[in-house]
């Protein structure tokens, strides 16, 4: 890794009060753990029915933030 990009986590990862492995930890799961927008879609594809209407995307945009 590049001194410049290493000097810059450890700053951020000062300012956060994080060790730079506690911060670079924590950037892994958040990257693990929040769906692409692929993987959105295809949620929503799944959980889509012939029922549903332009009302119900805002109820189901906020169910799967939730499940973050």
């Amino acid at each position: 890794m590049p001194d410049d990009m290493l000097k810059t986590l450890k700053i951020r990862a000062a300012e956060a009060g994080k060790s730079l492995q506690a911060y670079l930890w924590d950037m892994i799961v958040r990257e693990a753990t929040t769906p692409t927008n692929a993987e959105l879609a295809q949620r929503m594809k799944r959980a889509a029915t012939l029922d549903l209407t332009d009302a119900d995307v805002p109820g189901l945009l906020e169910a799967e933030r939730e499940r973050r």
